[in-house]
């Protein structure tokens, strides 16, 4: 059973959370065996051979409270989403420290003893009122509402409550938009650094040329001529790089055509062939579609500079309120989002809305870059997102 399926509209059948609770009267002894193991390993864990217990344990008591996560999903109609913390980089003593500093697994503990006491207890009533033959009748009326019962109390316990949620909200709120400050500097200063190191000296050595030119007017009018057509040579270059700078803040074709023209677009400059499929009906907020915009050329960027492909590919869709681009190429694979800057970066861009980045990418290939989004999107023929002039 997967806990990451969709909840279908309608409860299960009666036979099906009878097979539900079948399962759950089964999970007795592994589950009694898990608590004996985290017990024991607790115990023991100033030596090796309680860590080595709780290595095991742990990861086994996960897995069973996700099977339970997606009953219950499917008994209450409603989706339980997996809460854990993501695992940090680094050996076993390094994970154990974070599934320790876990609040969830503190939870999943006690909901074993839950699940091995109480809640076994009402699994098992929905079996024997099924196999006794005269209390059949109390079985067709009564499997529904004991496995709510059950089901109410198991999602209660594993997964967060509302305090517990609007924290961790706040958690992320103030990691992404530490996370946004830094990136803004971070622009600001290549700004900075593209507009003093190529724009500037341009435009001061066009304010050198004219004022020699002008003081060559007199005495060499041809010499003060070839000075003006180099400083017209330089003010064409210097609108070029400002014209670049400008791109790198928002691009043209962006404004004027949006995401689904724009990423069409960058995927004809493409040195490999690109097949952009799949369309957006309409506009996202500005700051979304830049940002999904420059992820999208990263992840480009990298395939080509890195993997080596023959093809690539983007799938561009809105649905539920999600706008979601994947990026694919055929290429060696092997990608790691936390080796280089540039993933990290992709990431830190899109956290700022809410947004996710996960990578597939088997040491032989393909990659499959997943941008999601959440936002609204505005009619192209009402909202104005054109630069003027």
């Amino acid at each position: 059973m997967s806990t990451t399926g969709p909840i279908p509209p309608t409860p299960p059948s009666r036979w099906l959370m009878t097979a539900y609770a079948l399962a759950q009267v089964l999970w007795l002894v592994p589950l009694l065996v898990i608590f004996v193991l985290i017990v024991v390993g607790g115990v023991l864990v100033v030596v090796w051979v309680g860590l080595v217990l709780l290595v095991a344990a742990i990861p086994a008591l996960r897995w069973f409270a996700d099977q339970q996560r997606s009953i219950a999903s499917r008994v209450l109609g409603v989706e339980i989403p997996r809460p854990y913390r993501p695992l940090p980089a680094g050996g076993p003593l390094v994970r154990l420290r974070a599934v320790a500093s876990d609040p969830m697994t503190w939870r999943d503990l006690l909901w074993l003893l839950w699940a091995v006491s109480f809640g076994w207890v009402l699994s098992l009533l929905v079996i024997v009122l099924l196999v006794t033959v005269v209390t059949g009748f109390i079985w067709w009326y009564g499997v529904g509402p004991i496995l709510w019962i059950r089901s109410v109390v198991d999602r209660a316990l594993l997964s967060y409550g509302t305090t517990e949620a609007l924290e961790q909200r706040v958690q992320v709120l103030t990691r992404t938009r530490a996370d946004a400050v830094d990136h803004s500097a971070a622009e600001l200063r290549r700004l900075e650094r593209d507009l003093h190191d190529g724009t500037q000296a341009r435009l001061v050595s066009l304010s050198m040329s004219l004022g020699m030119a002008e003081t060559l007017f007199e005495t060499d009018p041809e010499a003060a001529a070839r000075m003006v057509g180099e400083a017209r040579s330089t003010t064409t270059a210097a609108i070029g790089e400002l014209r670049s700078v400008v791109r790198g803040i928002h691009p043209p074709v962006l404004a004027d055509r949006g995401l689904d023209g724009g990423v069409r677009a960058l995927a004809l400059d493409m040195a490999v062939p690109v097949e952009v499929s799949g369309s957006i009906p309409g506009r996202p907020p500005a700051p979304v579609e830049s940002a999904v915009y420059f992820a999208i050329a990263e992840c480009l960027a990298n395939a080509a500079k890195h993997a080596e492909p023959q093809h690539a590919w983007i799938v561009l869709e809105h649905r539920d309120g999600l706008l979601r681009a994947v990026v694919g190429d055929d290429g060696r694979g092997g990608a790691d989002p936390r080796q280089g800057t540039g993933m990290r970066g992709v990431m830190r861009r899109l956290a700022a809305f809410d947004g996710t980045m996960s990578v597939s990418s088997p040491a032989d290939g393909p990659t499959i870059v997943t941008l999601e989004v959440p936002c609204d999107l505005s009619s192209p023929k009402t909202t104005p997102f054109s630069e003027p002039g």
